[in-house]
């Protein structure tokens, strides 16, 4: 053994001690390892070993700063010692700076090759930045060490399938299996560890051994989850091509007939699919519909498989059921037909004659049908209509529903959604609101009204709606809901702040949102021992794909893409903060007491927190973890004026070049990040994908223009290895012998007259310089003869010719406003301050709503 170091030899007294140090630490005995490490310490002042234990127990008991920097004097002391080095890993785990960990990790394992514990933390971290190939080592490693181990073999066996290497994962596998004995019957372990190699084999296109695997073990009952062998089986059947693959797929109907995924499996199984129309295939569903009579997805199936006089009577029937069982779903269910225009007129033909028999049955004395029949037939009729645009037509038929039954809460719900797509945001607000009201208990309709009043830019009415079922002791509602990850409150909210000129705002809800996924992703590390110790190995590896993919979600793409926006103009307009500085200085009254309410609410909860008795106090672990600490920029105009806000916006886009690519918004927003940052490569590279995307992209030209008239400026700033290959890539994307004039002009006659090419070429004016009346001009084309001009489009004109400071803006709002009748987007301020008023006051008999007030 080799000779400890001067400074690390301790006597046998105080090893003793360290030794005591560190089981006390082990079972969270934090006082006693305080004093045990201060007895050590006061004979030896310069331990690093025992420095560092101390600093890691001040940082379990809160004293964060302290302890961190005992941990960096420890190590200074003894750069040799794998515990130093093991202890500063922890707490830079416990930050969630993994990369940094990881390389204390590594540096511990050059002095102490074969500890368990680092071994195994080391793989968590390597698995958590997937970095494959060290896993693969560190993993074997374990395994040489402790082969007695099944956790190790399968650990292994993981380590080889992530990093690409399905062979070695089964022949892992295949050795561990075949040393097995006397294995007791039911184990979910064994059990868990079949079906993964059975998987394995199955990717490995190995169908006739895995089947013959997954049978021996099925009928022995070494595989408990009989689901997964029904399933499995069916799926392998049907890949060998065998007769029997039929009778897996029709036993699985059995137990569930209402899966979508048997039914695909059984049709995929005689060569058909559950879209295509096809004769052979609806006599399928036809028969498994008599089959199973109570079951609903054949019989909706076969309004995908049918078409012409048998799908309207096969619609027909299936539309009389639902409507007759009072289903408001209905819709949703019927939609995904209307991709076909021929089934879409055959439903709204259908309908249409429900509607006027029901009418009939109605009104008539003796009449067999229900009322309630003739109501869902008007929701339905009313839904279909407005989801062809044709909101006049959807709200006469909801007016009519109303009269039949007011106190129905869908028909205000769905009122205010077809005033919502006509523009109407207030009115859509105060329908929704009118459906909260009928029942206050109802957590759904109150979301729904703080979500409507948030898109009406009602950001304290919202705020109060939703503070009805938020915990009271909170410090605000919002606080309540970014605490339970509420993505909908959050990207409603920040969209609400910028209509309402408030960024800043914006901003710090869009970065709440990456904070959460954030979360999400540190919270998989914990899960990459425990799905190794309890061998739900199909399950991890699945997490760990979702996980990879998780920031392609919707939700942060949008606060992604907005963010970034928003850094974008924080950057080029210096004076950005200083004005919204002024304007959060001129608090209302009102603004001022909420303000003053809740600090106060903050305080007291720090307070009672700090007072309160706590449970083991002999422990008092506050973990390794940093604690939230109070937010010193509620206004997020720190935020906003940080002198990094590029570098951050890049931060932010990052990941969504690998999981978001196919969208041209992304690689728009990377342009714009990178050219400001003067990464002209990136800027090309970024514009050449966003066009390879969609070459006729609104976005797309603008950008291409924007490059142009930048590129001198940035050639001549590129070092001369860069610069050839930057001025080739504009060549690529722009036409070298035409004039930006003429470019614009020639994307405005391909885009025959759209609203987004209108406005993409107007923005082009703007670049180049152009007379303000020739940018007016050129938007008010959009009202020009029979355009097919939306809501939408006209607000973000309306939004461009006050970017501008237009003379023309009012003219233009005035008339979208004669245009758009049931819009509420193009009232004057004046007007709309009016309706605001109105959209709390409402309730469905006229009465005032008084359950709002918080």
């Amino acid at each position: 053994m080799s000779k400890l170091p001067n400074k690390r030899a301790l006597p046998s007294r105080e090893a003793g001690q360290f030794k005591e140090l560190l089981n006390l630490y082990e079972s969270r005995q934090l006082k006693k390892g305080l004093k045990t490490a201060d007895l050590i310490l006061k004979k030896f002042p310069e331990h690093g070993e025992t420095l560092c234990m101390k600093g890691l127990v001040l940082v379990h008991m809160g004293r964060r700063e302290e302890g961190i920097d005992l941990v960096k004097k420890g190590v200074r002391l003894d750069l040799t010692s794998h515990i130093v080095w093991h202890v500063f890993g922890l707490i830079q785990k416990g930050e969630k700076n993994y990369e940094e960990a990881l390389k204390s990790y590594t540096q511990a394992l050059r002095f102490e090759k074969e500890n368990i514990n680092i071994l195994r933390d080391a793989a968590s971290l390597q698995t958590q930045l997937r970095l494959y190939d060290a896993l693969v080592e560190t993993r074997h490693t374990l395994l040489r060490l402790r082969p007695n181990l099944r956790q190790h073999w399968v650990a292994l066996s993981i380590a080889h399938y992530l990093n690409g290497n399905t062979k070695d994962a089964k022949a892992v596998l295949e050795s561990y299996l075949s040393t097995l004995k006397n294995v007791p019957p039911h184990d979910v372990e064994q059990s868990e560890t079949l079906l993964f190699y059975i998987t394995l084999l199955e990717e490995l296109g190995e169908h006739s051994e895995a089947l013959s695997v997954l049978d021996s073990n099925s009928r022995s009952r070494a595989i408990v989850d009989r689901t997964a062998v029904s399933e499995t089986r069916a799926r392998l059947l049907t890949k060998l091509g065998t007769p029997e693959a039929e009778e897996a797929w029709h036993t699985l109907l059995e137990r569930n007939s209402d899966c979508y995924d048997y039914y695909a499996g059984y049709l995929s199984n005689k060569g058909h699919t559950l879209t295509e129309p096809s004769p052979a295939a609806l006599q399928i569903v036809s028969d498994l519909a008599a089959e199973f009579p109570r079951a609903k997805a054949p019989k909706r199936l076969s309004l995908n498989l049918s078409t012409g006089d048998e799908f309207k009577a096969r619609a027909e029937a299936y539309i009389v059921t639902a409507l007759v069982k009072g289903i408001p779903s209905l819709f949703s269910d019927l939609k995904s037909l209307y991709a076909d225009p021929a089934k879409k007129d055959a439903i709204e033909e259908i309908v249409e004659r429900l509607r006027e028999h029901y009418k009939k049955e109605t009104a008539a004395p003796s009449g067999s049908e229900e009322p309630t029949t003739y109501l869902w037939t008007l929701y339905l009729l009313a839904q279909h209509y407005s989801s062809l645009g044709k909101h006049q037509k959807a709200l006469e038929l909801l007016e009519e529903a109303l009269e039949h039954t007011p106190t129905l809460p869908e028909l205000h719900t769905f009122k205010g959604r077809v005033l919502k797509r006509a523009g109407d945001y207030l009115g859509a607000a105060r329908c929704v609101n009118d459906a909260r009201v009928l029942d206050g208990q109802d957590r759904f309709l109150n979301t729904k009204t703080g979500k409507y009043l948030l898109r009406a830019g009602m950001v304290k009415e919202a705020s109060n709606v939703l503070g009805l079922f938020t915990k009271k002791d909170a410090s605000s509602p919002g606080a309540d809901l970014e605490d339970m990850q509420s993505m909908l409150y959050l990207l409603e909210e920040a969209r609400a702040h910028e209509k309402n000129g408030h960024p800043n705002l914006a901003l710090k809800k869009y970065m709440a949102v990456k904070k959460i996924y954030d979360e999400i992703e540190d919270d998989q590390y914990d899960f990459h021992g425990y799905c190794l110790r309890k061998f739900t190995l199909n399950a991890y590896v699945r997490m760990l794909k979702w996980e990879d993919n998780i920031r392609g979600q919707a939700s942060y793409v949008t606060a992604a893409l907005a963010a970034s926006k928003i850094f974008v103009a924080a950057h080029d307009n210096p004076n950005l903060v200083k004005s919204l500085s002024s304007t959060s200085e001129e608090l209302t009254d009102a603004a001022k007491k909420a303000k003053k309410k809740a600090k106060k609410a903050a305080v007291k909860a720090v307070e009672e927190k700090k007072n309160a008795p706590t449970a083991g106090a002999t422990h008092d672990d506050k973990g390794i973890e940093p604690q939230s600490n109070k937010d010193d920029d509620p206004d997020g105009l720190k935020l906003l004026g940080a002198p990094d806000v590029l570098d951050q916006a890049a931060k932010v886009l990052a990941p969504l070049t690998t999981v978001a690519a196919g969208s041209v918004g992304v690689w728009c927003a990377v342009y714009d990040v990178a050219v400001r940052r003067g990464k002209v490569l990136q800027a090309v590279s970024a514009l050449g994908k966003a066009k390879g995307v969609d070459a006729e992209s609104p976005e797309v030209h603008v950008r291409i223009v924007d490059l142009k008239l930048r590129e001198a400026k940035l050639a001549e700033a590129a070092k001369e290895n860069v610069k050839e290959i930057f001025v080739e890539g504009v060549k690529k994307l722009y036409p070298g012998d035409v004039g930006v004039e003429t470019f614009n002009s020639q994307y405005l006659q391909r885009g025959e007259g759209r609203a987004e090419s209108v406005l993409a070429c107007a923005r082009v004016l703007v670049l180049l310089g152009a007379p303000q009346e020739e940018v007016d001009n050129a938007v008010f084309e959009l009202l020009a003869g029979e355009r097919g001009l939306g809501v939408k489009d006209a607000v973000k004109a309306l939004e461009f010719l006050r970017s501008v400071k237009s003379a023309r803006e009012e003219d233009f709002r005035a008339a979208c406003d004669a245009r758009f009748e049931l819009s509420t987007a193009f009232k004057s301020k004046e007007e709309q301050a009016v309706i605001r008023e109105g959209v709390m006051t409402r309730g469905p008999n006229g009465g005032k709503d008084e359950a709002v007030t918080p």
